[in-house]
């Protein structure tokens, strides 16, 4: 798969912010407001596009009512729905967000900051989620051994347009886990060329906890084949009953 980076146009917005969103008016106008305000902060010429994956609800409303643009994709992959996003962007940075998170205030500033520094390749960003409980923990714990030791962040993606061009986008052969994928490819190729993979430590962005609050907190912490099956990138069944067919 090929990512037109076209050529440098002062008229193009600087910053591109992509959102995958499935039935998410619950959430989409906080994630929203989150990326104007950072947008404001950083004082910078940005858009906003929402790929549309089989809404049925109110969300495309809502985005348009505070400017985004919209696309449609309804594949259930979430790899080609990013990637659906980036394609309809023009910005010369690319950053990706999901609908029921939303973004601290420096966070724009700061993936702006760390790529004209000219040490890094791009990256992720720390991950909070909204509330807190004990099984909450347990269940992060139950996924942190697939994770942890790549030593790569995610959550919040952000990179140079021509980066994720040469890398070909996410991996539209994956059903899961095409994020924990892109940033394992993100980093090797910047270290092939000197350069880092970054988190964001200043900022951070919030996510919801509504698998959590639909599954249960300990969900993912007494299901480890579930666990198993989804960070396999391929079980279809797996992935349909964690994200594809979820009931919002």
């Amino acid at each position: 798969m090929t990512f037109s980076t076209g050529s440098l146009d002062i008229k193009k917005p600087k910053l591109s912010v992509i959102i995958t969103a499935h039935n998410e008016q619950r959430y989409i106008a906080r994630c929203l407001n989150s990326i104007v305000a950072a947008a404001a902060y950083a004082e910078i010429n940005s858009e906003i596009v929402v790929v549309l994956n089989r809404c049925t609800d109110q969300t495309e409303s809502i985005a348009r009512s505070y400017g985004a643009s919209c696309v449609v994709e309804d594949r259930k992959c979430l790899a080609a729905i990013r990637n659906a996003g980036v394609r309809a962007s023009s910005g010369h940075v690319v950053v990706t967000i999901d609908a029921d998170s939303w973004m601290s205030l420096h966070a724009l500033a700061e993936v702006l900051h760390f790529l004209e520094s000219g040490r890094y390749v791009g990256g992720g960003c720390l991950i909070l989620p909204e509330r807190w409980s004990l099984g909450i923990v347990f269940s992060l714990l139950a996924i942190a051994p697939y994770v942890l030791w790549r030593g790569v962040s995610g959550g919040m993606f952000w990179l140079k347009r021509d980066t994720f061009g040469e890398l070909g986008g996410f991996d539209e052969s994956l059903l899961s886990v095409e994020d924990l994928d892109f940033a394992i490819r993100l980093k090797r190729y910047g270290r092939s060329r000197g350069l880092r993979y970054g988190t964001l430590m200043r900022s951070y962005i919030t996510t919801s906890c509504g698998k959590f609050d639909q599954f249960g907190d300990w969900y993912l912490f007494l299901n480890p084949r579930l666990v198993k099956a989804i960070f396999s990138g391929r079980n279809r069944k797996a992935a349909d009953s964690f994200y594809y067919e979820i009931k919002r």
